[in-house]
């Protein structure tokens, strides 16, 4: 039996969560992000004040725009000024995590109720294995991905695009097809017709410098690329990257849905509204690493693991990034314990130059009492 895999995409997700609060923004272009942005403000006569792209000033990028904004080229990962030079007359509105979370949460519980076998991958998208759920038959599958997106929409009031095909990466591409709300299903008779047509930038893991060589290189479409020589993609592109390339143009991807991942590591960062220098602002510094310090102990403990490997990340007022890490004898998710060690990591950098972000990690995770059998100290059951 050929494989049916899914892919549930939420439509403009962190936007459409917005817009429940704000129902008037309805159809209207709306970008997400920046930092320090007010909230919107009730007017005497009950209607909402918003800021405006045009009126945002300082750092920051957006984490999403709704359909209309995107539009105007606006888009997830634009600094939020570049985008106001864009659309200065969109509405910016300040990202509330919380709120995705937990439309996140429902959403996934929605599909759980229907089939519990799915690979979370990330805050708005999953991939389903639909292969033994009665969808042999293309109206099954119609049905039963109709049947899933009911369920999230009565969750959530949100709509999410689907794609159906044998692979991961096929269903990826094609969710992304007929947003919003769409679904499209694939088969590999289909890919010479309807995938090669599309830009190669079309394929999860062709990113933009990838994208801009096979462009130099006159390859545009998937189309074009799967028509190229091996040899010649992998002079330029390196054995094994070259070979993926040709595999995914074909639309090949052998990959299983995981249902389960053990986190390898977890971090915080932040950014700041100016740049702070090490000497001059040392004190507002110390008690932003010590706070991150203690949201990554925090994250620790909350989930039940503890690592051996702290490090640090710092990105300076050039945008150069510069990371270093230590690993301790003993796992740990203690708030005190992470700060020594990430300040032992911080003694190693050259701290001449003013700072724009700071991040604090803690990696090679385990639980503690696999950390205690590692040692040799306690039977793994």
């Amino acid at each position: 039996m050929q494989r049916r895999i899914a892919h549930l995409d939420m439509d403009a997700f962190f936007a459409s969560v917005e817009l429940l609060t704000y129902p008037e923004l309805s159809g209207l272009p709306v970008a997400v992000g920046g930092r320090s942005v007010p909230q919107p403000t009730r007017q005497a006569n009950g209607s909402w004040q918003f800021m405006r792209l045009g009126e945002y000033t300082g750092r920051g990028v957006l984490t999403t725009a709704t359909y209309e904004g995107r539009a105007l080229g606006i888009h997830s990962g634009m600094g939020v000024m570049q985008a106001a030079r864009l659309a200065p007359n969109a509405i910016l509105l300040p990202a509330s995590f919380d709120a995705y979370r937990q439309a996140s949460q429902r959403f996934k519980a929605a599909v759980a109720s229907i089939t519990p076998q799915f690979e979370d991958h990330g805050i708005d998208e999953i991939y389903i294995d639909l292969t033994d759920l009665d969808s042999d038959t293309e109206s099954n599958t119609l049905a039963l991905v109709h049947r899933i997106k009911t369920a999230v929409n009565k969750a959530t009031r949100l709509t999410c695009s689907v794609g159906v095909a044998p692979n991961k990466l096929l269903a990826k591409i094609c969710s992304d097809l007929d947003k919003p709300d769409g679904i499209t299903l694939l088969t590999m008779d289909d890919v010479a017709s309807q995938l090669w047509p599309l830009p190669a930038r079309k394929i999860n893991g062709i990113g933009p410098r990838a994208g801009e060589k096979l462009a130099a290189l006159g390859i545009q479409t998937i189309g074009e690329l799967a028509r190229a020589e091996p040899i010649f993609l992998q002079q330029h592109f390196g054995r094994s990257y070259g070979h993926w390339l040709l595999e995914a143009a074909h639309g090949r991807d052998n990959r299983e849905i995981v249902t389960h991942r053990e986190p390898k590591s977890t971090s915080r960062e932040t950014t700041f509204e100016r740049d702070l220098h090490p000497r001059d602002d040392k004190a507002q510094l110390g008690e932003i690493f010590t706070a991150l310090c203690n949201r990554v102990a925090d994250d620790l403990n909350k989930k039940g693991y503890v690592g051996r490997t702290i490090g640090i990340k710092l990105r300076y007022a050039d945008f150069s990034t510069i990371t270093r890490d230590v690993t301790l004898p003993e796992a740990t998710a203690n708030a005190q314990t992470i700060r020594r060690a990430a300040g032992e990591c911080l003694r190693r950098v050259p701290l001449e130059q003013r700072l724009r972000l700071i991040g604090v990690r803690v990696g090679s995770l385990t639980t503690p009492q696999e950390d205690i059998a590692t040692q040799g100290q306690l039977p793994l059951a």
